[in-house]
């Protein structure tokens, strides 16, 4: 059996899961177990990040009071008001640092690692955490204007606070996609929402100075008579380039 004949099974579930994930505006409401939610995580903090730093957290809003709090600072929105569940994903380097810890940890006791990786894996956390305290000084903001108006491609490079936050967000969007995903694969509905007033939510959350917002996504089930239509995406030729 060749490699692609192995894997037949595997794409036709997710080209199912890929299809089924649509931006539900109109949920029913019904509960969902705790469990579902659960299992989506869990799937979730597999995504991949930036030198494993996870920079991120996912405020999991279960309180009826506090989600509607939410989805007010959502703007109203459909999506926010009728989902059963809100996930608020908020990047810092905070995070970054607080993860590399339980990392360093992890790697001092567990016997599952070889001496080798060991080492590998402690220097480059020491190479982050030093990268996690001084790039995101303000100091370094002169550095990052001079380097981007040199070099544009420099545009998005962690250096400065603004640039730092901007990175961190890109590793919890890796993370958000996982959960529009795996919440298909589990058989629930979402949407993914960039409107919302970021002031209110960070507060309502209590969030800390340098913690940015980059993605909140309902979670439900879908209403029978929600508005789907047909899908429309660019051509393969279009949006892929190939020198």
């Amino acid at each position: 059996m060749t490699p692609s004949q192995a894997t037949v099974p595997a794409w036709s579930a997710f080209q199912e899961i890929n299809a089924n994930r649509r931006a539900i505006r109109d949920f029913d409401g019904t509960p969902i177990d705790d469990a579902d939610i659960r299992a989506v995580l869990n799937e979730a903090l597999l995504a991949p990040s930036s030198a494993n730093t996870q920079p991120f957290t996912i405020h999991w809003l279960r309180d009826p009071a506090i989600k509607a709090k939410a989805a007010e600072a959502c703007r109203s929105q459909r999506a926010a008001v009728s989902a059963t569940t809100l996930l608020v994903f908020v990047a810092g380097a905070r995070h970054g640092i607080e993860t590399t810890t339980r990392f360093r940890a992890h790697l001092e006791s567990t016997s599952a690692i070889g001496e080798k990786s060991r080492s590998y894996h402690l220097r480059q956390i020491e190479n982050g955490r030093k990268f996690l305290r001084l790039a995101p000084l303000p100091v370094c903001s002169p550095l990052h204007w001079l380097l981007t108006a040199i070099f544009p491609s420099f545009t998005l490079a962690p250096v400065g606070p603004r640039a730092v936050r901007n990175w961190a967000a890109r590793s919890a969007l890796f993370a958000a996609q996982t959960v529009l995903l795996a919440a298909s694969a589990r058989g629930l509905d979402s949407c993914p929402m960039e409107g919302f007033d970021a002031r209110k939510l960070a507060k309502l959350l209590g969030l800390r100075r340098g913690e940015v917002i980059p993605l909140v996504i309902a979670i439900g089930r879908r209403r029978e008579d929600a508005r789907i239509e047909p899908r429309w995406r660019r051509s393969l030729e279009d949006a892929v380039c190939i020198p």
